[in-house]
């Protein structure tokens, strides 16, 4: 047991959790964002991509047209059900592995890039995380760690008090349910050093503003409605929120409400979509 590829992770993954549903959500959603992040890599033919922690496999298809041809991309993830959606999308040139991060089956040396987005916060140790990442990459190749939302999200422009109280009842949550502390849960934003303390060089950022307004996608919305009104929110947060606001932010979360958040004229949203990039 003190090996840390034999634990759950910080946040509680294990082979069998599937949250594929969010997954597909957030990347239909993100896309556009996600999309102008790949982009900026400048990914050239016949490269060995290894998107590590590909979830549902949606980034690991928009990735692997930009080394082809003669490119292989490969997707790992823990989860089962995330790489059973994966194996829905993926083309003849992309392989997927299903592994721990930390003991992912590849040889050293064998990626010029490695793509790697909201994943690492998912270890309880990080920093080990980056080494075999590291370890896996060819001399000059890359990794590129997405994250989003290293700005606190907006959701309420026109209320701030009520945001930061929903804000802050979800890092309750969070800490009673994985029992972890604050430090833990904000560890995330420390990526650029984290990179730095692990040996990569030159180290950049570039964040991209995922910004909605008033009426949205159908993509945006049900992402809103689904990911984050019902399954980040919802019932859970009711014992971290006074009634008033709760009741408050159960009719703004309610489709049948007239008081229906991504109804209003007014409704702006922003997250930050941040991808930090560094050389071996």
């Amino acid at each position: 047991m003190n090996n840390p590829a034999a634990l759950p992770g910080l946040l509680g993954d294990t082979a069998a959790r599937n949250y594929a549903h969010k997954l597909k959500l957030f990347n239909a959603f993100a896309k556009p964002e996600i999309s102008r992040a790949i982009a900026s890599l400048e990914l050239k033919p016949g490269m060995r991509v290894l998107d590590a922690g590909c979830g549902t496999g949606e980034v690991l298809r928009w990735l692997s047209p930009q080394i082809q041809p003669g490119g292989i991309a490969i997707g790992t993830d823990l989860a089962s059900a995330h790489l059973a959606a994966a194996r829905t999308l993926a083309s003849r040139d992309t392989w997927l592995v299903q592994a721990d991060l930390l003991a992912a089956p590849f040889a050293d040396a064998s990626f010029d890039l490695i793509w790697s987005s909201n994943v690492i916060h998912h270890l309880r140790e990080p920093s080990a995380g980056v080494v075999f990442l590291a370890n896996l990459l060819r001399p000059g190749g890359r990794v590129a760690m997405g994250q989003s939302s290293f700005l606190p999200d907006m959701y309420f422009a026109w209320d701030a008090r009520l945001e930061r109280a929903t804000n802050e009842a979800v890092r309750s949550y969070y800490r009673d349910r994985y029992q972890v502390n604050e430090k833990e849960l904000t560890a995330v934003r420390a990526t650029v050093g984290l990179l730095r303390q692990t040996g990569f060089r030159n180290v950049t950022a570039n964040t991209f503003m995922i910004e909605r307004v008033t009426p949205l996608s159908l993509e945006d919305e049900n992402y809103l409605v689904e990911a984050i009104f019902r399954d980040t929110w919802g019932p859970r947060l009711q014992p971290y929120l006074s009634g008033e606001d709760y009741g408050e932010l159960s009719r703004l979360c309610d489709p049948l409400h007239t008081d229906f958040a991504l109804r209003r004229p007014d409704f702006h949203f922003l997250q930050t979509f941040t991808l930090v990039i560094g050389e071996i």
